[in-house]
């Protein structure tokens, strides 16, 4: 019994042996040489693993610089927060131009107060769920449903329901324009836009498609496609997409034309600064001047 004991044992010993053999030239073989500047540049990257970038995490952003920054020899194209490229174009060796900064824009503005709730939605708090079974509590199958996908999807904690308005509000200081709640949101509400010079921004704070008649039932500020806006832009930077109007953010000029004519307020224009009243010039004082 011993014997077999001990047989067993060497047996088992050898054949140990052999596979760890084989498994260290397989190893050898086909191992793969990974960079170390890889692992250095995932580690200046904010590690929030969003998908902003394109990529499926910082890992394969950090290869893509990489390999980038050795076949082209700049990093051109790939886009990740300002203050993450410039750290990881130190680590390459290499200048980094500053992009535009980009900031999530929700372009709804049916809140409670414009856009009434008509029904009650009891369900699972969950956007994507409540756009396959119904419009919304307002009526429009456009809107915000309010239910918060894009707040769970943010890794910056830069978005949240406003308990006021029941729409999501974007703290400028925290959205780095990953675009990971314009992903969330089933309904296209949220655009992520240049963030404009002085964080100064015009456009359409709306989404809906439907015809005026339609639109104008479910919410007050609504877009109704009347095309006032479109015809008033000397830039060009307005477009109709079928009823609805949409600021081109690469051709706009914040000259604010579009929202002095739009009749619905659907045009929103933020952070700027109050406009000065304009000073009426009476008929007695202007005959005055002429004698």
């Amino acid at each position: 019994m011993n014997d077999i004991l001990l047989y067993s044992l060497i047996v088992l010993g050898v054949l140990g042996g052999v596979l760890a053999v084989i498994l260290y030239i397989v190893a050898q073989k086909f191992k793969v040489e990974e960079n170390p500047l890889i692992d250095e540049v995932e580690s200046n990257l904010s590690g929030a693993n969003c998908g902003g970038c394109g990529f499926a995490g910082c890992r394969a952003f950090a290869e893509a610089c990489v390999k980038s920054a050795a076949d082209k020899g700049n990093i051109d194209g790939l886009n990740c927060t300002s203050s993450d490229m410039s750290k990881v174009a130190a680590v390459l060796g290499l200048t980094v131009t500053a992009a535009e900064p980009k900031i999530a824009v929700v372009r709804c503005n049916g809140t409670c107060e414009n856009a009434p709730k008509k029904v009650h939605y009891e369900g699972a708090d969950i956007c994507a769920f409540a756009h396959t079974l119904y419009a919304g509590s307002n009526g429009c199958p456009n809107g915000c449903l309010g239910l918060g996908d894009c707040v769970k999807k943010c890794n910056f904690d830069a978005i949240h329901i406003d308990e006021v308005t029941g729409l999501p509000t974007v703290d400028e200081e925290k959205c780095v324009g990953c675009g990971a709640c314009t992903k969330a949101c089933p309904r296209g509400v949220i655009e992520i836009r240049p963030k404009g010079k002085n964080s100064r921004r015009v456009y359409v704070s709306c989404v809906n498609i439907e015809k005026g008649a339609i639109a104008m039932k479910n919410c007050n500020v609504s877009c109704i496609g009347c095309q006032k806006c479109f015809k008033e832009c000397p830039f060009e930077a307005i477009e109709m997409r079928g009823n609805l109007a949409y600021i081109n953010p690469d051709k706009c000029k914040s000259c604010r034309k579009c929202v002095d004519v739009c009749p619905r307020g659907s045009i929103l224009a933020v952070n700027f600064p109050p406009r000065k009243p304009k000073v009426e010039v009476t008929e007695s004082v202007n005959n005055e001047s002429k004698e």
